[in-house]
């Protein structure tokens, strides 16, 4: 298994050369477009019945996957549909999956990487082919999307004569799946609802400043869920922050510690979510203080949770370049941190 170096090593090595290929900014640009000749919605409303934990585990959860593109691609979808739909219109596929305009210019990719020569395979990162690439990806992220099964699938594909799969003619589910009705339950556009437990918003930003393209799975599904507990429980977001014990976590969500641990601690350091801070912090507070009034509010004992408050000013940020920022650092602690290892062994 990797150690934290090599996994923050590859991540930011797929950074570096996304923001080389302009994978990011082309898929920001077509996002941009998608939102600009649509409806502009502020905020993506998103079903919570997505998040929440059905026998072990969520549909959510069941797409925190270490490869592919299945939940970005799903959000992504919600996304376009948004932005063309008015609020309970039915959901009919619009785009291509390749071409101009199409499902594959949304998605932001490396390329192929050969890792006996620790460079990115030749040809494949010219725009022809890293389009096939995308594509490639697309298709394998529909597969994922239905094959999570029977009622669950959160996307279906009728099949051709000889039992193929016809990709372009996708449906996409609501976020609770296909139902177990022989009728299909296609996604319509959901009204914001009050309550949590019908419906949580996503911020444009998210998707229009790149945070879809680079969050890892595991941070987005961290993220979501962060951002169903602040609508649950407002006050207490505002005043002493969120929180969830393992038991609770795995039983309404079914997203494991390990996940959830390092999607927090990530989603802190790329500014999108803060230990838990008073708030009345005056205005024009010198920095230094800031940092003290970043720290937890109150002395954690031993196994409790910590509190967290989401921070939705961070999503304006330029994704790539704020991870490529904290990814090298990251990095550098890391390097650092294995030399001293290394020579205490010696």
């Amino acid at each position: 298994m990797a150690d934290a170096r090599e996994t923050n090593a590859r991540r930011l090595r797929r950074l570096t050369q996304m923001r080389k290929n302009d994978s990011i900014t082309g898929a920001c640009r077509a996002l941009q477009g998608i939102w600009e000749t649509g409806r502009k919605p502020e905020a993506i409303v998103l079903r919570s019945t997505l998040l929440q934990a059905s026998e072990e585990r969520s549909r959510l959860t069941r797409l925190v996957l270490p490869k592919g593109i299945a939940l970005r691609f799903y959000l992504l979808a919600a996304f376009e549909a948004q932005c063309r739909l008015n609020v309970g219109e039915e959901w009919e596929n619009a785009l291509p999956l390749s071409g101009r305009g199409s499902w594959s210019d949304i998605v932001a990719i490396d390329g192929a990487y050969d890792t006996d020569s620790a460079t990115y395979m030749h040809g494949t990162v010219g725009i022809r082919k890293l389009e096939n690439l995308r594509l490639q990806q697309i298709k394998g992220a529909l597969r994922t999307l239905e094959e999570l099964g029977g009622e669950h699938a959160l996307v279906t594909m009728p099949r051709g004569k000889s039992g193929q799969r016809e990709y372009k003619n996708f449906l996409l589910m609501n976020e609770s799946g296909r139902g177990g009705n022989q009728t299909p339950d296609v996604y319509t556009v959901p009204a914001r609802h009050w309550a949590a437990a019908k419906t949580i918003a996503i911020p444009a930003a998210f998707f229009l400043k790149g945070w879809i393209q680079v969050l890892n799975p595991s941070e987005v599904a961290t993220w979501l869920i962060l951002r169903m507990l602040r609508k649950w429980a407002p006050n207490k977001h505002t005043t002493s922050g969120v929180y969830l014990y393992g038991q609770a976590r795995l039983e309404t969500f079914g997203l494991r510690d390990d996940a959830w641990e390092d999607g927090c601690q990530r989603l802190r350091e790329f500014g999108l979510i803060r230990f838990a801070q008073p708030p009345d912090i005056p205005p024009g507070t010198p920095s230094e203080l800031k940092v003290v009034f970043s720290q937890p509010t109150r002395l954690r004992r031993r196994y409790e949770p910590h509190h967290w408050q989401v921070t939705d000013e961070g999503l304006n940020e330029d994704a790539a370049k704020r991870l490529d920022q904290e990814l090298t650092l990251r990095q550098q602690e890391l390097e650092t941190a294995a030399r001293h290892r290394a020579q205490k062994r010696s």
